[in-house]
């Protein structure tokens, strides 16, 4: 097996509030609600997902809102920026789209790029960058026509708590190649065109805590079924310790912890998240696995309504 992953597939993330997550992504951000479904662990709380037009692996981010969560910490164990990628002459359009909705940000450079930074309603913290690479966003919402639409992720910064190890695994388990140092960070890059620019912090950093405005884990790309028994059987071999497979409907998901605090998933590429939706209508409906389909009305009744509008600043 050559142990290359080839970037990003998801991010998921903690927040509060459905309404003010999906006005945030969908609203400012311009993505699309791909899947409206529960966690399944905890069916009273949605399982949010959005990404381009069809929730391509490399552009979903996810969020549990829960609504009286508590506040979380950034910090080292965490993902602490969520790098979005648009086309390389949309730098300008985010950065007076991010003016007008009155979104606070910060311009910095890192590794020669420029990078707008901010946060979202729960303080997750999310940077924007403009590059050639990845495939055009299909998706045009609110003020954003898809010629300027977020392609995907860029990549993510990762805090780590022993960041030689993060690196370490990166390298040797996940298959991504260091390409560079600069000031307080090393880049690594896996071998896709979205989602396969990761910085890591080179000194250590004290650990953050989990809750509302933070990452619950970071998943990694699996071409196929055959591939993440593979990747199962690998990240055993390097010392970790992996959960059996879990079917997740719209992936197969296998989860471990690295050295450095991080939770880490391998996610399969498919089925993909219309397997239960026509593409046209994804994200409208509320998705329930068939063990919970029983129960639609008594969970229905648990969950706060929201839906997907586009801003007053965009009308």
């Amino acid at each position: 097996m050559t142990t290359q992953t080839a970037g990003i597939h998801h991010i998921t993330a903690f927040v509060r509030n459905a309404q003010i997550t999906a006005d945030f992504y969908a609203g400012v951000l311009g993505l699309r609600l791909i899947k409206k479904t529960i966690n399944f662990d905890a069916p009273e709380v949605y399982h949010l997902y959005f990404g381009n037009e069809i929730g391509s692996p490399g552009t979903i981010i996810t969020f549990f809102p829960w609504e009286n969560s508590r506040k979380g910490k950034v910090g080292g164990g965490q993902v602490g920026y969520t790098t979005y990628v648009v086309p390389a002459d949309a730098f300008d359009f985010w950065r007076e789209r991010l003016a007008k909705l009155n979104v606070t940000f910060t311009q910095t450079s890192r590794f020669g790029e420029q990078y707008l930074q901010f946060a979202d309603p729960d303080g997750l913290l999310l940077e924007i960058a403009a590059r050639e690479q990845g495939a055009e966003s299909k998706w045009a919402f609110g003020g954003i026509p898809a010629s300027k639409a977020v392609k995907g992720f860029g990549g993510a910064i990762l805090y780590s708590t022993a960041p030689a190890q993060t690196a370490e695994l990166l390298v040797n388990v996940m298959g991504l190649e260091k390409v560079g140092q600069e000031g307080a960070y090393a880049r690594f890059k896996a071998t896709g065109d979205l989602g396969n620019l990761i910085d890591v912090n080179v000194d250590s950093m004290e650990p953050g805590h989990g809750g509302a405005g933070t990452v619950h884990h970071i998943a990694w790309r699996a071409k196929d079924d055959a591939e993440h028994a593979l990747w199962r059987s690998h990240v055993e071999s390097n010392g970790f310790q992996p959960t059996p497979i879990v079917d997740r409907q719209y992936f197969k998901a296998i989860y471990f912890r690295e050295a450095g605090g991080i939770l880490f998933e391998i996610a399969t590429d498919p089925p993909g998240f219309a397997r239960d939706e026509e593409p046209a209508r994804l994200g409208e409906k509320l998705m329930l696995p068939e063990w919970y389909e029983g129960h639609r009305t008594q969970i229905e009744q648990l969950l706060s309504p929201f839906e997907i509008r586009v801003l007053e600043e965009d009308k």
